[in-house]
């Protein structure tokens, strides 16, 4: 296991969330498929509850608000930043929309909320108390962050202008893939993909991927909980990975690493341009 003791470089997906209608029901299904445990419900900010691997924060768990209950469930991402206000001023003159103005969460930290010029909903987070992800490398963690849009230069050009990002084209067949690095980061940040021609109509999102022993076994596990199968397990580059939907028919990918060496910092889930 990595212990990270140190706010992350900015840009880097340093955070996800997710806002449920059963928060009770969503901790079983999620302490079921990536053997989370929980932190206590913290009153103050609405019930929001941190789901923990080996005593170390790897996502949060929120109640929905009540007049949002019927607006879809996605994981949400988070992108660290040295100077939330700062970053947020420099992401709507880039082209962002502002969804929430940055706020301090108490001692932990501020975030602030947009969407990208594509559509992409993202966070930001500058860290106080709470550095986001603090443990990687093991099962249940995250492994990847990537961002799926049908604009993919335009989603790069404004990540690029907002951070820094630096990109290395990955993708070998079907839609633009490239994986990004950020400066002061020691290893890939992320991906940023299209959308498949043939996908219709498409929106722009960033997605989530956890890391598992087995994904078969993990698959199995979230359909006796009670959640769907999106994609069932295939081999990609980096390993074998699947799609799963959990209570609120939020989607999220669990991936095994092909590569041992992989369990070394963030692994590449795949190239998936679209899935």
């Amino acid at each position: 296991m990595a212990q990270r003791n140190e706010p992350w470089p900015a840009g880097t997906p340093c955070w996800v969330d997710l806002a449920v209608t059963d928060l009770g029901r969503t901790q079983e299904f999620y302490r079921s498929v990536l053997g989370w445990e929980y932190g206590p419900p913290r009153p103050e900010h609405g019930g929001y509850c941190t789901a923990l691997v080996e005593g170390g924060p790897v996502a949060g768990l929120s109640p929905t608000v009540p007049d949002l209950q019927d607006v879809p469930h996605v994981w949400q991402v988070y992108l660290a930043a040295r100077e939330a206000r700062s970053c947020g001023e420099r992401a709507v003159a880039a082209g962002a929309t502002q969804l929430m103005e940055p706020t301090e969460v108490g001692p932990l930290g501020t975030m602030g909320l947009y969407t990208d010029p594509t559509g992409a909903s993202f966070g930001t987070w500058e860290a106080g108390e709470h550095l986001g992800f603090t443990v990687t490398d093991v099962p249940g963690a995250v492994t990847w962050c990537d961002l799926v849009t049908p604009d993919v230069a335009t989603a790069r050009d404004f990540y690029a202008q907002l951070f820094g990002y630096n990109y290395e084209d990955a993708g070998r067949d079907g839609p633009p893939y490239a994986v990004f690095t950020v400066p002061g980061g020691d290893a890939p940040g992320g991906g940023i993909g299209g959308t498949h021609p043939g996908a219709g109509h498409s929106v722009a999102v960033w997605s989530v991927c956890f890391r598992s022993d087995d994904v078969g076994t993990a698959v199995q596990r979230a359909r006796e909980a009670g959640g769907s199968v999106l994609e069932e397990p295939f081999d990609v580059e980096y390993g074998r990975l699947a799609v799963v939907g959990g209570p609120d028919r939020e989607s999220f990918a669990i991936m095994t690493p092909a590569d041992p060496a992989q369990r070394s910092g963030r692994s590449r889930p795949a190239v998936r341009g679209g899935s």
